[in-house]
């Protein structure tokens, strides 16, 4: 990592995307750390479930004919703690959606290549949370492809806004905060990232079909040892979150109790072949206390767990790809009633985590349900009441809620453990690297320290790919001490890039130690501290910069992240490095790179280089430029075509490209969104658009 700091947000855009050699003005105490995400205790103002000394309070959903049911008062209810009734001594319902409607899959398709983002999401806005919990340790591949289908249908036409969204796999390197997103494009490919696992305890099709010879990957051994483990973290992890979260788990088999090797026609010599001639299932394992202890998690981190049994409507009888030729028929008259009896077995256990935390188990359906899941989320009430002595004797308390009127429905989580919120808080202080980390997953950005960030992809003149940030740094939020005529202050940098299912692809940490002259000084307090920083990334796709600033005087936190798509430059097409954003100065430098702020009737500069601009005879192709401006995913300005011409004819390895945009006084305050669509004009093949976005606020 490499960054260089400003004490006037003024760049050079044009030899900073050209890779001219930074220089360090602060000296960094490099240290490389680890990211851990460890559990800490929630504040409780964020929490949904609440367990104090001075109220118990659960939240409800109520439905009628599968609607949500939003108009009822505290007198409809009843509430049991234990079999003893309970006076309930606050009533609220919580809405999840706000009122503004979905922006339609439609909107401007016939101008706008791709998909435009949503505006980030707002920690004090309503909203509903939801992991998509994709068990690829126990799906099939048959059952993989519906469920990538299914993910990218509901990306692509339901998600709304303001909802929070993370799609996590079992099998994949742990990861859940950084992950929860509402921006289309990181949800898509981390749809299309879904693929059948090899180590899955399923194998291809849901039935394993009969025949002589069966072999089992030896990684698919206790594989659902490791589904389990993965939910421990997940929603553990999604306790950092605030307010009432949701879980949705997708998988084939989810058992209160099962073989480890969970390939019902194999012996205990995992990955060696047998005869299948024996239908018999192996001794069970019980995997109650594990699923309990789940559901316990979710109760306190506030999860709301919804199942769906992947397996769908599913032909329990002989199929075609099983060998039943010469087979006794005593042996195949148990075939059909075995495999129903999978059928059962496989979900009980995603059935009743679903029933213990308040949610519900879709099954025999091949569409998942989903907008059924995601209505049943719009809202909750809250029901509290005053507990006794009794109820902090760290035993488990049963829970029942109950409804008056007739033809209605209420789901509730099923209990809670008699410990008080301040009791598990004082169980582990959070440390200062807890705390970075968490500032660095969260989707919810630490704002004690202003922190802005302008990311995008460049190619070095090595041929390395980076993601470069523009940072900027509100100084007034730091602390200085004056020693000999000198301000000075120290802050730490963590830096981040995730990548697929919140893999780490590269993190490092910087100490920095900050001088400046009284001049400097006061140019910093009025136009803030600007870096630039750099982190490698070894393969190309989608990937989420992540920084958090802490200083060390006083400890406060700050930070900012923005997804950047690495494109593959080795199939020689046309890319585009990402956007920059900027006032324009008069000795053609930028200000303001970091922090994408304007104002009315400010001159809006725009710049990034394009790779592979030369065609086969090594000419610069023919490329064009439209820029776009939308606001809450519609059109406000659509700039027109603009062909794209080399400064430096004699080298396309990378072709610098900026323009200028005037934010007129029609232009609301707001978040605006700046797309740039290039084009290669007339080729024999179809050319596909490149596209890019950067947002950026028109502020009063």
């Amino acid at each position: 990592m490499s960054y260089r700091t400003y004490t006037t947000p003024a760049m050079n855009i044009k030899a900073l995307l050209a890779l001219l050699p930074l220089l360090c003005v602060i000296s960094p105490a490099l240290a490389q750390t680890p990211l851990q995400t460890q559990k800490t205790a929630p504040e409780d103002k964020d929490e949904v479930v609440k367990i104090t000394t001075n109220l118990v309070q659960v939240d409800a959903v109520v439905t009628k004919d599968g609607k949500p049911v939003t108009n009822l008062t505290p007198e409809d209810f009843e509430i049991y703690e234990d079999g003893k009734r309970q006076t309930i001594t606050s009533f609220a319902y919580i809405s999840n959606v706000p009122g503004s409607t979905p922006l339609s899959a439609t909107t401007d398709a016939k101008k706008t290549p791709g998909v435009v983002p949503y505006t980030p999401v707002k920690q004090n806005e309503a909203r509903r949370t939801i992991a998509f919990v994709v068990d690829d340790l126990g799906l099939s591949a048959e059952s993989m492809i519906q469920v990538r289908k299914q993910l990218r249908k509901f990306v692509a036409e339901k998600l709304q806004p303001n909802d929070l969204v993370a799609i996590i796999r079992t099998g994949g390197e742990m990861g859940a905060l950084q992950q929860f997103t509402n921006d289309k494009r990181i949800l898509t490919r981390a749809a299309d990232q879904l693929h059948w696992n090899i180590c899955s305890r399923i194998g291809l099709h849901v039935f394993q079909p009969v025949s002589r010879l069966n072999i089992t990957p030896a990684c698919s051994y206790r594989s659902y040892s490791s589904t389990l483990k993965a939910l421990r973290f997940i929603v553990d992890a999604m306790g950092y979150l605030p307010g009432r979260k949701s879980m949705v788990l997708l998988s084939d088999s989810i058992p209160r109790e099962s073989q480890d090797e969970f390939v019902n026609e194999q012996d205990e010599n995992v990955g060696t072949p047998k005869d299948s001639d024996d239908l018999s299932m192996p001794d069970s394992t019980n995997y109650l206390p594990s699923l309990q202890k789940i559901a316990e998690k979710a109760v306190r981190s506030s999860v709301v767990i919804y199942s769906i049994d992947t397996q769908g409507l599913q032909y329990t009888g002989p199929t075609a790809s099983d060998a039943i030729s010469g087979r006794d028929p005593r042996q195949l008259s148990g075939l059909l009633s075995m495999r129903s009896q999978l059928l059962f077995q496989r979900r009980e256990g995603a059935e009743l985590i679903a029933k213990q935390t308040g949610g519900f188990q879709v099954r025999n359906s091949n569409s998942y349900e989903l907008d059924r899941i995601m209505e049943d989320q719009s809202g909750y009430y809250l029901l509290g009441y005053r507990p006794t002595d009794e109820t902090f004797n760290r035993r488990f308390h049963h829970i029942k809620a109950k409804v008056k009127r007739s033809g209605m429905t209420l789901r509730t989580r099923f209990g809670f453990f008699g410990v008080t919120e301040e009791e598990a808080a004082k169980a582990k202080k959070p440390s200062t690297q807890d705390l970075t980390n968490l500032a660095l997953a969260s989707p919810f950005i630490a704002q004690d320290i202003e922190v802005d960030m302008t990311s995008f992809f460049i190619q070095d003149q090595a041929g390395a790919s980076l993601v470069r940030s523009f940072v900027y740094i509100d100084a007034r939020n730091l602390t200085f001490t004056a020693v000999n005529g000198r301000h000075q202050g120290s802050i730490e940098l963590h830096g981040v890039v995730f990548g697929d299912n919140g893999a780490i692809a590269y993190q490092i940490k910087r100490g920095a130690s900050v001088s400046l002259s009284e001049q400097d000084y006061q140019q910093a307090m009025a136009n803030g501290i600007a870096l630039s920083f750099d982190m490698p990334v070894r393969r190309a796709g989608a990937y989420q910069a992540r920084l958090a600033v802490r200083d060390r005087t006083s400890s406060k936190m700050g930070s900012a992240g923005q997804f950047v798509l690495v494109p593959d430059l080795r199939n020689k097409k046309p890319a585009v490095s990402g956007i920059v954003l900027g006032l324009p100065n008069a000795d053609q430098s930028v200000s303001n790179a970091g922090g994408r702020r304007f104002r009315q009737n400010d001159d809006l500069y725009f710049a990034f280089n394009i790779y592979n601009a030369a065609n086969e005879t090594g000419q610069l192709r023919n490329l064009v430029m439209n820029v776009m401006l939308f606001r809450d995913g519609k059109t406000v300005y659509s700039g027109p075509e603009v062909p794209i011409v080399a400064s430096n004819p004699k080298d396309l390895s990378r072709v610098f490209t900026n323009g200028k945009l005037k934010l007129s006084s029609d232009f609301e305050p707001g978040n605006y969104y700046l797309q740039v669509v290039v084009t290669e004009k007339d080729t024999k093949d179809k050319a596909v658009p490149v596209v890019q976005w950067i947002d950026f606020e028109i502020e009063k």
